[in-house]
């Protein structure tokens, strides 16, 4: 006997499948162009994020006992997507120098005045670019999208001059 129910659940599932094929490559280019409108605003923006991490940073307390008192960021940059979200991270080495807080308990430690490697993280979420002065001490950029492969994935790194 002929049904009706049978037939128009066997076209869902045909045409569920076609739609979420087809789906599949636009989602990769629109990630793609967002991508690159992305990458553009971050270099536009870049003097004004690299100010507004060592403002936060600075003022995060960490590391405990010490100040920041001065950061570089280096020129490549490193880009990955949050896997859950679909987030764009741009991760940027930088070396940075602390001083000890008067009366703290780094106060008199030698170590102190020794910079530090780190990775400043930016992301970017409704439309713009932001930081919250997060820095991932002892990684560099692709150590550290590596050491966090299960939510991130590489999208691109650019080497300063090749951009």
């Amino acid at each position: 006997m002929f049904s009706w129910g049978r037939l128009v659940q066997a076209f869902r599932a045909r045409f569920g499948t076609l739609v979420s094929v087809v789906r599949q490559p636009s989602r990769a280019a629109r990630q793609a162009a967002q991508f690159q409108t992305a990458r553009k605003e971050f270099h536009q923006q870049r003097e004004w994020l690299e100010a507004k991490f060592f403002e936060i940073a600075g003022l995060s307390g960490k590391p405990r006992g010490l100040r920041w008192v001065d950061c570089d960021f280096e020129n490549d940059v490193t880009y990955a997507r949050d896997r859950r979200s679909g987030e764009l991270c741009a991760f940027v080495a930088v070396t940075i120098g602390f001083e000890a807080i008067e009366g703290g308990l780094m106060e008199g430690v030698e170590a102190v005045s020794n910079l530090r490697a780190a990775t400043a993280v930016f992301r970017h979420f409704q439309g713009r670019w932001h930081t919250e002065g997060r820095a991932i001490f002892n990684l560099s950029p692709s150590e550290a999208v590596t050491y966090y492969q299960d939510n991130l994935v590489l999208v691109g790194h650019e080497v300063a001059g090749k951009i």
